[in-house]
């Protein structure tokens, strides 16, 4: 019988992207063909997990709100074990590693323990879905600049950048703030902008993606009756008007579709 050898321990940080598995990179599917152990979150498709050899344990430990199959500490120790047992470990996070998605805590766990770790990039949600629903996070006329910030910080407490962001020109896009839509509306209508066009994205570039638009005023009732749990992106910034379904572009996308129809110069 052939005993298969064992690799040396090496763990890679693959980023998954948003939730569409073909939006993974090429170098992250190679990353998986050779794993000997994933360990897998719940923002990352579990398509992708067809893509790992026979032979590879596929392990659980994802985190979503109120929701924690492992501590971050459990998962950290749990990539150096594995590694160190079985070879290669891909660690498969939702996005991108290092965009709110702790991994270089789980790198400089792991090369504190003497592992390697290589880090291949993902498609952050953060500027991905709000492009796949056709609104530029910065166009020229719109914004300048944009934020990314997280709702939620180690205290549990509102990021101190949401106040400041809240008098920013600039687009601004939070990432695991569903859950506290209405006090950070509250925050921009604080400010006097309660009109400002937002948008809510949830299970982005997913069979199940669902999108509302409107303002700051009103985008959390169009959301709260209709929401489920799954995870979500909010976008304040004048950029919103770009969407289709925002009242000010599909009125003037209606009138160009009627000047196109009567002008028989058009083709």
């Amino acid at each position: 019988m052939t005993i298969k050898q064992q690799t040396a321990a090496r763990i890679t940080l693959v980023g998954a992207g948003p939730g569409d598995p073909d939006l993974i990179t090429r170098k992250g599917l190679r990353a998986l063909a050779t794993a000997d152990v994933v360990l897998y979150d719940a923002l990352s498709s579990d398509e992708l997990l067809n893509e790992t050899p026979d032979h590879c344990q596929r392990i659980f430990v994802g985190k979503r709100a109120g929701c924690h199959s492992k501590k971050q500490e459990e998962i950290n120790a749990l990539l150096v074990a594995t590694a160190r047992e079985y070879g290669h470990v891909v660690r498969l996070k939702g996005g991108d590693p290092f965009v709110f998605g702790r991994g270089q805590e789980e790198k400089a766990y792991a090369e504190a323990h003497g592992i390697p770790v290589e880090v291949v990039p993902g498609i952050s949600s953060c500027i991905s879905l709000p492009e796949l629903q056709g609104v530029a996070p910065t166009s020229r006329g719109y914004a300048d600049s944009f934020w990314v910030i997280t709702a939620h910080t180690r205290n549990g407490g509102l990021s101190d950048d949401l106040f400041r962001a809240a008098r920013s020109g600039a687009t601004v896009i939070i990432l695991m703030g569903l859950g506290r839509l209405d006090q950070i509306c509250a925050l921009w209508d604080a400010e006097g902008r309660g009109d400002l066009p937002a948008m809510v994205i949830q299970n982005g570039s997913r069979p199940n993606e669902r999108c509302w638009v409107g303002t700051v005023n009103d985008i959390g009732e169009r959301v709260a009756a209709n929401r489920d749990r799954g995870p979500g992106i909010i976008v304040l910034g004048e950029t919103v008007r770009q969407h289709r379904d925002f009242p000010q572009t599909a009125q003037l996308l209606a009138l160009a579709d009627q000047a196109h129809q009567s002008d028989p110069s058009h083709g």
